[in-house]
């Protein structure tokens, strides 16, 4: 790939990876409809496509395993072969494969070349043929050749010419590389009509160019925090309309250049049908998981955060929700269980649910794991709710699972899912009933880089509390207090609440108020009261590092400069409640 543009060969590389993410989901569509000539149509081109820019960028190892898959799929489409159980497995499995050849070119080394085992499992005829290679200047190959049955475009064709379905023996073709078009989108895309006849033109940008510019809408956001704060001392007419002309335009440039930003979650629910798929061919379960709201929209940085945490939770649904086959029929259920994996969006956040109808998580169960792991004392153990129960399974080192495998059940990974959706600036919660199925539900921002807050003090120092975990703000009389084995309660109507002394948490002097300010806070299903000195009000807030003194303690999630000028430091709801 040494002649090769740097641009080009990274225009291939952002061009295949959104190949395989689709082909994942195309082959579980066409595995449940092997009729379905438009889906057949879809993955050969996806191979095909893989190959012919594999080939002119010299990558062997993809060529030979998109090869195989091509020359089956040419087959069928033809007439001449049935796809079998075997042939998409090899599917799958070629997806993982050429992840991984991808994979390494993006680092710069050498390919690893997929088994021979795996390629010839693609046969229908007992051998599969090996690429011929083709004289540079051979003529486009007619629609029959290489069981190539459909009209490619003339950049097809230009590849096909170029290494004949294998890969050039040198990575430079006899060609002009000026010549050839780059296998993956073009620096400068051909406008897109729209149905008035109105051209539409979009263009590739850098992601730290973005980042970049997110930063600078940051800093002014902060500017205008401040200019604020100066009109309500200043007020003066003219400097008052001045700054709400400012505060309209930079709310505006905000929401624009998050807009940019922003990806919609099919890029990672994607992946989900292939990875349904595999887990359940290896369990010996049949499952059907329906995605809704692919089209809702987040922060590009929260898009691929998501991916990790989400992949577990799936995983875990089919693993440890699902049962198999014959105990469903057992209990009166259909055999094909059912993963539902869903996106909305709520004001400023978006919730995602994984729902599954299976056995449920038995919540006395969970008990007595953690009991007999020495997670928590029997007196502990003894005064856990129902809800609080189901929260154990996030504790580090907890798994109920019997056997360990490569899927699950190897006691870490609820922990690690809840500390990242925790980074995100959100929250998970289940919901489970014995023999009906589970619901974890993820609450995340629409975008990290600016946060909605409410400002509080205690003393003179500010905090800043994120306005999601926010639910309302009262006042009790300091005698309405009761205490319940050593926690500072407030009775309600429909409820006790547990309450929390910011001043206490902060270990700063005590201040016996008449009258006590309390913020109720969310976390899981559950809603404590946090005690402040003043609520100052919301406030949007640019989240910075940590100072070096406090990073690593729980209770803060990070810093920001508010709009009188001084440092604010963002705790972490989650946090501030364990360790009080």
């Amino acid at each position: 790939m040494s002649a090769v543009t740097p641009e080009i060969a990274a225009d291939f590389l952002i061009e295949a990876q959104e190949i395989l993410d689709r082909l994942g989901e195309q082959l579980v569509t066409l595995e449940h409809d092997p009729s379905d000539s438009g889906q057949l149509n879809a993955v050969f081109r996806g191979f095909h496509t893989l190959k012919g820019g594999a080939g002119f960028l010299g990558i062997q190892a993809m060529v030979n395993l998109c090869h195989a898959a091509e020359e089956t799929l040419g087959l069928v489409r033809a007439g001449q072969a049935t796809l079998e159980a075997q042939h998409f497995d090899a599917a799958q499995q070629s997806l993982d494969w050429l992840q991984q050849m991808l994979d390494a070119v993006g680092a710069g080394e050498e390919p690893p070349h997929a088994p021979q085992a795996l390629i010839e499992q693609f046969d229908v005829h007992g051998s599969t043929p090996a690429p011929a290679p083709k004289p540079a200047a051979a003529a486009a190959p007619s629609p029959q050749a290489g069981g190539d049955l459909i009209g490619d475009d003339e950049f097809e064709a230009l590849l096909d010419q170029l290494h004949g379905g294998g890969a050039p023996t040198s990575v430079v073709p006899s060609a002009p590389v000026a010549a050839v078009p780059a296998p993956a989108k073009p620096a400068t895309p051909k406008p897109a009509t729209k149905a008035g006849g109105e051209a539409e033109q979009t263009i590739r940008v850098d992601t730290k160019r973005l980042d970049a510019i997110v930063n600078l809408v940051g800093e002014l956001v902060l500017s205008r925090n401040r200019l604020k704060t100066l009109r309500a001392r200043i007020r003066d007419e003219e400097l008052d309309r001045a700054v709400s002309s400012l505060d309209i335009a930079t709310a505006r440039l905000q929401t624009a250049v998050m807009r940019t930003r922003m990806q919609p979650v099919g890029k990672v629910f994607s992946r989900f049908p292939k990875v349904a798929r595999d887990v359940a061919r290896q369990l010996q379960k049949e499952v059907d998981l329906e995605l809704v709201g692919a089209d809702t929209e987040l922060d590009r940085n929260l898009v691929e955060a998501l991916a990790d945490p989400l992949v577990h939770l799936v995983r875990n649904a089919i693993d440890h929700g699902i049962e198999v086959p014959s105990l469903r029929e057992a209990c009166g259920k259909p055999r094909q269980g059912h993963v539902r994996l869903s996106a909305q969006q709520e004001g400023d956040f978006v919730t995602i649910e994984i729902r599954d109808d299976g056995a449920g998580i038995d919540p006395e169960r969970l008990r007595a794991k953690a009991l007999e792991k020495g997670l928590i004392d029997p007196e502990a153990a003894a005064r856990l709710t129902h809800d609080e129960c189901l929260q154990l399974v996030f504790m580090a080192g907890f798994s109920t699972k019997a056997v360990v495998t490569d899927i699950s059940g190897r006691g870490v990974g609820m922990d690690v899912v809840q500390s990242r959706i925790r980074e995100l600036s959100g929250q998970i919660t289940i919901h489970s009933d014995v023999g009906r199925g589970s619901r974890f539900v993820i609450r995340v921002p629409l975008t990290l880089a600016i946060l909605p807050t409410l400002l509080v003090q205690a003393g003179d120092p500010v905090y800043a509390l994120p306005l999601a975990r926010v639910m309302e703000v009262l006042h009790a009389p300091s005698e309405s207090l009761r205490w319940f084995d050593g926690q500072a309660v407030l009775d309600r109507q429909s409820h006790t609440l547990p309450l929390v002394d910011l001043r206490q948490w902060l270990r700063v002097d005590p201040v016996m108020a008449p009258l006590l300010t309390i913020v109720v806070l969310q976390m899981g299903e559950q809603r404590f009261g946090l005690i402040v000195d003043q609520v100052r009000g919301r406030e949007e807030v640019v989240i910075k590092p940590l100072p070096r003194a406090v990073r690593g303690l729980p209770g803060y999630a990070g810093a920001t400069l508010i709009g009188d000028g001084r440092m604010a430091l963002i705790l972490d709801v989650d946090g501030l409640r364990a360790t009080a």
